[in-house]
């Protein structure tokens, strides 16, 4: 009983932490797109689907990535595009600007919050899916790989639901939240106990050592790369406040998970709307490891601050 209470204490602190940034940050995202302002933002994007070969009307489906998450830009893909316009590449492309970079004013706050600088995680975030996307519109126009015409398994059909819907949808996923986070407490502790976070370190370390990640920081980024930055960014901020991961370690780790995280459910999501699986999971991830190692190099050259 001592434990449990010990473990709930701890998890309520975590979770406070996350629904202090969610609940605020989705209210005024919400308020935006009722009000028209992300539409109005959206054309100002459309110079940069040019550049991925993308339909312009894409703009608005990207901004709606960037701004709320991954599912709100798949509800609305094939309303603004219908899939007999887009091939398998334009999925693919538009998959991975979407996958680098989704929910930017929840996710980028609680990555703050782990003590990173904003700005600096922001921009390599935004900035490394421009990059991959990049490299990619690039290798599939050149080969001509993926140009067959996309053949959705899932068209999601978008709600319109009020207030009402946003505040209950809201609701189930703080709870599913707190739930999800209180297991994650109790399973690295049984973790912990039973030596298999030892062999998670060793089975992942070899390729996050790769990119700079060592120590404690292993196990929690592993966290963030196959459930999301919510959980792996919401158990960074207690280690990184409790002093037990480094700020360097926390800040490549927070790098990585900018670039790859949540591993199984997005992935799911771009696939099922027919995007490459190869392209957005293991290219991705190839992407995250050497970013992130050249992020690391650099830091190297610079003297950490002991304060």
């Amino acid at each position: 009983m001592r434990y449990l209470c010990q473990r709930m204490k701890a998890t309520w602190g975590i979770y406070w932490e996350l629904v202090r940034i969610i609940v605020p940050v989705a209210l005024v995202t919400e308020v935006l797109m009722i009000t028209g302002v992300v539409s109005a933002l959206a054309p100002l994007l459309a110079p940069l689907m040019a550049w991925y070969g993308l339909p312009p009307e894409l703009a608005l489906g990207l901004l709606v990535g960037w701004l709320v998450g991954v599912w709100s830009a798949a509800m609305v893909l094939f309303v603004l595009v219908p899939p007999s316009a887009l091939s398998i590449a334009d999925v693919t492309v538009f998959s991975a600007l979407l996958l680098f970079a989704h929910a930017l004013p929840i996710e980028q706050q609680i990555i703050r919050r782990a003590g990173p600088p904003l700005l600096l995680t922001t921009a390599l975030r935004v900035g490394g899916g421009l990059i991959y996307a990049a490299g990619l519109h690039a290798l599939l126009n050149t080969t001509g790989w993926l140009a067959e015409p996309v053949a959705p398994r899932w068209q999601p059909a978008p709600e319109s639901v009020g207030w009402g819907g946003f505040f209950l949808g809201l609701g189930e996923t703080l709870l599913m939240m707190f739930v999800i986070l209180a297991t994650l407490m109790c399973l690295l502790d049984l973790a912990k106990a039973s030596g298999l976070m030892a062999g998670l370190q060793r089975a992942m370390g070899p390729l996050l050592r790769l990119a700079g990640i060592r120590g404690d920081a292993v196990h929690l980024t592993a966290v963030g790369l196959f459930l999301g930055i919510s959980y792996g960014g919401g158990l960074l901020i207690r280690e990184a406040r409790e002093g037990h991961i480094a700020k360097r370690q926390v800040l490549l780790s927070c790098i990585f998970m900018g670039f790859a995280h949540s591993l199984i459910e997005d992935t799911l999501i771009v696939v099922s709307l027919g995007a490459d699986v190869t392209s957005v999971l293991l290219g991705r991830l190839l992407f995250a490891v050497a970013a992130t190692a050249i992020v690391g190099v650099v830091l190297a050259q610079i003297p950490e601050r002991s304060s």
